[in-house]
Protein backbone atom coordinates (compact mmCIF):
# COMPACT_ATOMS: atom_id res chain seq x y z
CA UNK A 1 0.00 0.00 0.00
CA UNK A 2 1.10 3.42 -0.87
CA UNK A 3 1.30 5.99 1.83
CA UNK A 4 -1.00 9.01 1.40
CA UNK A 5 -0.84 11.28 4.49
CA UNK A 6 1.78 11.07 7.04
CA UNK A 7 1.47 13.18 10.18
CA UNK A 8 4.45 13.70 12.38
CA UNK A 9 4.51 14.84 15.87
CA UNK A 10 1.87 17.44 14.99
CA UNK A 11 0.68 19.98 17.74
CA UNK A 12 -2.64 22.36 17.45
CA UNK A 13 -4.49 24.40 19.51
CA UNK A 14 -1.38 23.98 22.09
CA UNK A 15 -3.22 20.82 23.60
CA UNK A 16 -3.86 18.13 20.62
CA UNK A 17 -1.47 15.94 19.62
CA UNK A 18 -0.68 13.64 16.67
CA UNK A 19 2.25 11.72 17.71
CA UNK A 20 2.76 9.69 14.13
CA UNK A 21 -0.05 8.64 11.81
CA UNK A 22 -0.18 7.28 8.24
CA UNK A 23 -3.18 7.08 6.20
CA UNK A 24 -3.08 4.86 2.81
CA UNK A 25 -4.40 5.29 -0.57
CA UNK A 26 -7.21 3.41 -1.71
CA UNK A 27 -8.75 2.67 0.86
CA UNK A 28 -11.52 4.10 3.65
CA UNK A 29 -10.08 4.86 6.88
CA UNK A 30 -12.15 5.47 9.74
CA UNK A 31 -11.15 7.92 12.75
CA UNK A 32 -12.29 7.13 15.87
CA UNK A 33 -11.40 8.55 19.29
CA UNK A 34 -13.45 10.33 22.60
CA UNK A 35 -15.05 13.32 22.56
CA UNK A 36 -12.44 16.26 22.19
CA UNK A 37 -9.65 13.97 21.06
CA UNK A 38 -8.93 15.92 17.62
CA UNK A 39 -10.81 13.81 15.18
CA UNK A 40 -12.55 16.12 13.14
CA UNK A 41 -9.31 18.62 13.45
CA UNK A 42 -7.49 15.77 12.06
CA UNK A 43 -9.47 16.48 9.04
CA UNK A 44 -9.44 19.88 8.95
CA UNK A 45 -5.18 19.66 8.71
CA UNK A 46 -5.60 17.16 6.00
CA UNK A 47 -7.03 19.63 3.86
CA UNK A 48 -4.88 22.91 5.31
CA UNK A 49 -7.92 24.49 6.38
CA UNK A 50 -6.08 24.79 9.60
CA UNK A 51 -2.37 24.43 10.15
CA UNK A 52 -0.38 23.20 13.13
CA UNK A 53 1.01 24.87 15.21
CA UNK A 54 4.03 22.55 15.44
CA UNK A 55 5.67 18.60 13.66
CA UNK A 56 5.04 18.02 9.68
CA UNK A 57 2.31 16.75 7.81
CA UNK A 58 3.05 15.37 3.92
CA UNK A 59 0.53 14.64 1.63
CA UNK A 60 1.59 11.85 -1.13
CA UNK A 61 5.29 12.86 0.21
CA UNK A 62 5.47 16.31 -0.18
CA UNK A 63 4.99 18.69 3.11
CA UNK A 64 1.65 20.63 2.47
CA UNK A 65 2.87 23.90 2.59
CA UNK A 66 4.45 22.98 -0.30
CA UNK A 67 1.54 22.16 -2.02
CA UNK A 68 -0.79 25.52 -3.29
CA UNK A 69 -3.55 25.81 -1.43
CA UNK A 70 -6.21 25.31 -4.12
CA UNK A 71 -4.73 22.49 -6.07
CA UNK A 72 -4.46 20.50 -2.64
CA UNK A 73 -8.31 21.24 -1.76
CA UNK A 74 -9.31 20.35 -5.43
CA UNK A 75 -7.67 17.29 -4.28
CA UNK A 76 -8.52 16.56 -1.02
CA UNK A 77 -11.99 17.69 -0.40
CA UNK A 78 -13.41 18.03 2.99
CA UNK A 79 -17.46 17.49 3.73
CA UNK A 80 -17.77 19.39 7.25
CA UNK A 81 -20.28 18.66 9.76
CA UNK A 82 -21.79 22.14 8.86
CA UNK A 83 -24.12 22.10 6.12
CA UNK A 84 -24.35 25.12 3.85
CA UNK A 85 -26.54 25.15 1.38
CA UNK A 86 -27.72 28.42 -1.02
CA UNK A 87 -31.19 29.67 -1.51
CA UNK A 88 -32.68 28.63 -4.20
CA UNK A 89 -32.92 25.07 -5.64
CA UNK A 90 -31.22 21.75 -5.77
CA UNK A 91 -30.12 22.70 -9.77
CA UNK A 92 -28.87 26.15 -8.46
CA UNK A 93 -26.78 24.92 -5.50
CA UNK A 94 -24.86 22.69 -7.67
CA UNK A 95 -24.22 25.77 -10.37
CA UNK A 96 -23.32 28.18 -7.54
CA UNK A 97 -20.69 25.81 -6.56
CA UNK A 98 -19.47 24.71 -9.02
CA UNK A 99 -19.39 28.78 -10.43
CA UNK A 100 -17.26 29.44 -7.41
CA UNK A 101 -15.03 26.41 -7.69
CA UNK A 102 -14.56 27.90 -11.66
CA UNK A 103 -15.23 24.26 -12.57
CA UNK A 104 -17.35 23.19 -15.60
CA UNK A 105 -20.54 22.74 -15.02
CA UNK A 106 -21.57 19.26 -15.82
CA UNK A 107 -24.75 17.92 -17.13
CA UNK A 108 -28.31 17.48 -15.00
CA UNK A 109 -27.83 13.91 -15.92
CA UNK A 110 -24.93 14.10 -13.65
CA UNK A 111 -26.39 16.02 -10.70
CA UNK A 112 -28.72 13.33 -10.61
CA UNK A 113 -26.52 10.48 -10.67
CA UNK A 114 -24.92 11.92 -7.67
CA UNK A 115 -28.13 12.39 -6.04
CA UNK A 116 -29.32 9.18 -6.24
CA UNK A 117 -25.92 7.23 -5.38
CA UNK A 118 -26.00 9.69 -2.43
CA UNK A 119 -29.76 8.65 -1.43
CA UNK A 120 -30.97 12.03 -2.20
CA UNK A 121 -33.03 10.71 -5.48
CA UNK A 122 -35.00 14.45 -5.40
CA UNK A 123 -36.45 16.45 -8.57
CA UNK A 124 -33.47 18.98 -9.45
CA UNK A 125 -36.22 21.88 -8.86
CA UNK A 126 -36.72 21.40 -5.47
CA UNK A 127 -35.88 24.13 -2.95
CA UNK A 128 -33.27 23.39 -0.19
CA UNK A 129 -34.78 25.52 2.47
CA UNK A 130 -37.75 22.53 2.46
CA UNK A 131 -35.61 19.89 2.65
CA UNK A 132 -35.36 17.47 5.58
CA UNK A 133 -32.06 17.95 8.31
CA UNK A 134 -31.45 14.42 6.53
CA UNK A 135 -31.78 15.83 2.62
CA UNK A 136 -30.07 18.59 2.94
CA UNK A 137 -27.04 15.97 4.57
CA UNK A 138 -27.45 13.71 1.14
CA UNK A 139 -27.49 16.99 -1.38
CA UNK A 140 -24.60 18.38 0.61
CA UNK A 141 -22.35 15.71 0.29
CA UNK A 142 -24.05 15.21 -3.31
CA UNK A 143 -22.54 18.07 -4.55
CA UNK A 144 -19.04 17.29 -3.36
CA UNK A 145 -19.01 13.99 -4.20
CA UNK A 146 -19.44 15.59 -7.95
CA UNK A 147 -16.40 17.19 -7.98
CA UNK A 148 -14.77 13.57 -8.20
CA UNK A 149 -11.42 14.31 -5.67
CA UNK A 150 -8.99 12.14 -5.27
CA UNK A 151 -9.44 12.21 -1.38
CA UNK A 152 -12.81 12.93 0.24
CA UNK A 153 -13.03 13.78 4.45
CA UNK A 154 -16.26 13.00 5.62
CA UNK A 155 -17.55 14.39 9.42
CA UNK A 156 -20.18 12.81 10.49
CA UNK A 157 -21.66 12.20 7.04
CA UNK A 158 -24.55 10.19 8.33
CA UNK A 159 -25.88 11.95 11.40
CA UNK A 160 -28.71 13.30 10.36
CA UNK A 161 -29.69 9.87 8.67
CA UNK A 162 -31.21 6.42 9.32
CA UNK A 163 -29.37 3.56 10.08
CA UNK A 164 -30.69 1.82 6.93
CA UNK A 165 -30.25 4.92 4.70
CA UNK A 166 -26.58 5.38 6.05
CA UNK A 167 -25.58 1.81 5.76
CA UNK A 168 -27.06 2.02 2.15
CA UNK A 169 -24.97 5.44 0.97
CA UNK A 170 -21.95 4.26 2.26
CA UNK A 171 -22.36 1.13 0.27
CA UNK A 172 -23.00 3.05 -2.88
CA UNK A 173 -19.84 5.71 -1.77
CA UNK A 174 -17.67 2.21 -0.98
CA UNK A 175 -18.56 1.02 -4.26
CA UNK A 176 -17.67 4.08 -6.25
CA UNK A 177 -14.00 4.58 -4.52
CA UNK A 178 -13.35 1.22 -5.49
CA UNK A 179 -14.50 2.15 -9.19
CA UNK A 180 -12.57 5.49 -9.35
CA UNK A 181 -9.28 3.88 -7.02
CA UNK A 182 -9.68 7.19 -4.72
CA UNK A 183 -9.89 6.89 -0.75
CA UNK A 184 -12.36 8.06 2.16
CA UNK A 185 -11.13 9.19 5.56
CA UNK A 186 -14.08 9.01 7.89
CA UNK A 187 -15.14 10.62 11.06
CA UNK A 188 -18.31 8.99 12.41
CA UNK A 189 -19.05 7.71 15.84
CA UNK A 190 -21.33 5.17 14.01
CA UNK A 191 -20.38 1.88 15.67
CA UNK A 192 -22.29 -0.19 13.05
CA UNK A 193 -20.94 2.08 10.14
CA UNK A 194 -16.81 1.63 10.95
CA UNK A 195 -17.50 -2.30 11.64
CA UNK A 196 -19.37 -2.77 7.97
CA UNK A 197 -17.38 -0.28 6.06
CA UNK A 198 -13.90 0.71 7.75
CA UNK A 199 -10.65 -0.99 6.17
CA UNK A 200 -8.34 0.44 8.16
CA UNK A 201 -9.10 2.30 11.87
CA UNK A 202 -7.29 5.05 13.43
CA UNK A 203 -7.34 5.78 17.05
CA UNK A 204 -6.93 8.73 18.64
CA UNK A 205 -6.52 9.74 22.45
CA UNK A 206 -8.69 7.64 24.34
CA UNK A 207 -10.95 4.67 22.91
CA UNK A 208 -14.21 5.51 22.30
CA UNK A 209 -16.52 2.53 22.62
Amino acid sequence: MQKLFEIKNVRVYDKINYDSIEIFSNQTTFIIGGSGTGKSTLLHLLNATISPESGEILYEKKPLEQWDTLELRREVLLVSQQIYLFDGTIEENFERFYKYRKTPLPSKEKFRYYLALCMADLPLDNLCAKLSGGERQRVYLAIFLSFQPKVLLLDEPTSALDDKTASELFENLIALRKEKENTIIVVSHDQQLKEQFAEEIIRIGRDEQ
